[in-house]
């Protein structure tokens, strides 16, 4: 089934070129369906590129997604027009009083600064409150998940001696979760970040369990247990050549990076990357919308939670 997003949304052009369907306002109008409404606060700086990858995700599914597009009111974006912030996204003063099926929290690169210094940090925090009441389930990405892990049980991230930057082997510790049917033994996702959480903090925390790790990578997706927040490390919705773009910008600025790990062929940035995380994150994507937020949430959206 489609995600339903506006007809100028830069990502349905993209999309329809790869063949997936997208539904604009006035075909979903004559439709007797409750599409399910997923909210999606984008804190990257690239937010087209980010946007586009995540509705990718979302229509690969046999459910009918509803997105509303968020951005933050307490930072200005350097790298997205103002015009398409007025254009397709809302504040959340805008939809506070709103619930929502779901709730996408994406990563930022901000993660080696002290949670609290970020500029947008108070409003965040609100966000994160506000979904324990108006929000079925939050999904949470990369930052996006160490913020929330931190805000609600006080776990904190660690600094890295070096950025983990690569595509990893992961395996499951929890091969019974919902959150991972279909899955491989054994399977690869994309990792891009400065900072990490610990494994031993989480055990500590009643309420959350570890459903997997990587041996080189570390702690890879974690759930609480009532399936109402998931947090994911690494960046499974990344395009092909997401990563390739990332280390061509810092070694362009002469900043201090090695070749993104098991992503080239033979390790030549010369090659064509090779994809190998594409099913895993369909599968990851899919399986929270179905099992974590159309399963369990009420048809009319306003008794959630």
């Amino acid at each position: 089934m489609p995600v339903k997003i506006p007809n100028t949304l830069p990502a349905r052009f993209i999309l329809e070129r790869e063949n997936i369907f997208v539904m604009d306002e006035e075909r979903a109008s004559h439709q007797d369906i409750r599409a399910l409404r997923v909210a999606i606060l984008n804190l990257m700086p690239t937010k087209v590129i980010t946007e586009t990858q995540l509705l990718r995700l979302l229509s690969n599914s046999a459910l009918q997604v509803d997105v509303t597009l968020i951005h933050t009111a307490t930072h200005q974006a350097k790298h997205t027009s103002a015009e398409h912030l007025l254009k397709h996204y809302v504040t959340f003063d805008e939809i506070k009083r709103e619930k929502f099926d779901g709730l996408i929290v994406t990563g930022a690169p901000v993660e080696q600064m002290p949670f609290e210094q970020v500029d947008y940090w108070k409003e965040l925090t609100q966000i994160f409150d506000w979904a324990e009441t108006h929000v079925e389930s939050t999904f949470n990405i990369c930052w996006g998940a160490q913020a929330a892990l931190y805000h609600k049980y006080n776990i904190p991230k660690y600094d890295l001696p070096r950025k983990m930057f690569g595509v990893y082997e992961h395996r499951l510790l929890n091969p019974t979760s919902n959150l991972v049917r279909g899955f491989d033994d054994i399977f690869l996702a994309p990792h891009s970040r400065h900072t990490e959480i610990r494994a031993e903090d989480i055990f500590q925390t009643d309420e959350l369990e570890v459903v997997s790790v990587s041996d080189e990578a570390g702690v890879y997706i974690v759930a609480s247990k009532d399936g109402r927040h998931i947090f994911v490390t690494g960046h499974s919705e990344y395009d092909p050549l997401t990563l390739k773009a990332e280390y061509d910008r810092d070694v362009n600025k002469g900043l201090p990076i090695h070749i993104p790990k098991n992503y080239y062929p033979n390790d030549d940035p010369a090659q064509t990357p090779q994809v190998r995380w594409r099913g895993h994150a369909n599968l990851l994507f899919s399986n929270w919308l179905n099992y974590y937020v159309y399963q369990v949430t009420p048809y009319d959206v306003n008794e959630i939670p």
